[in-house]
């Protein structure tokens, strides 16, 4: 046995949980429920129909000349990303994004009305006369 060998024969294997383990052949992930195999590609398990991913859903729609589509945002909880998809009137998504949470956090400030400096003092101003 050469020393290369000897020393990947050494090293402990890390554990890693059932429903994490994947194989290379054919990408398959265990439900956390029932234990068997899925395939990653699902969204619910086949046999007891557990989520197999957490996300949370909201629909906007449209204004003006878009009132008849819409966007759709989905976070994914454990995978910390957002995903936004446009759809069109006839029900189909037309594109799709997805961003971490860190350029999810900085669209949200972006969108997000601000009020303008003047605005801010002066209502220091008048939080100071009530005093």
């Amino acid at each position: 046995m050469d020393a290369d060998t000897a020393r990947h024969k050494a090293l402990p294997t890390p554990y890693i949980p059932r429903h994490m383990r994947v194989t290379y052949a054919q990408p398959m992930a265990q439900c956390p429920r029932c234990e068997r195999d899925v395939a990653v590609e699902y969204r619910y398990c086949p046999w007891c129909a557990e989520p197999l991913r957490l996300k949370l859903v909201e629909l906007f729609r449209g204004a003006g000349d878009d009132e008849h589509r819409g966007l759709r945002v989905s976070r994914y909880l454990e995978e910390r990303k957002v995903r936004f998809s446009v759809w069109d009137e006839s029900g189909t998504a037309r594109a799709a994004v997805s961003l971490d949470d860190d350029e999810a956090a900085r669209l949200g400030a972006f969108v997000t009305p601000s009020r303008s400096r003047a605005a801010t003092l002066i209502e220091d101003l008048r939080a100071l006369v009530r005093r």
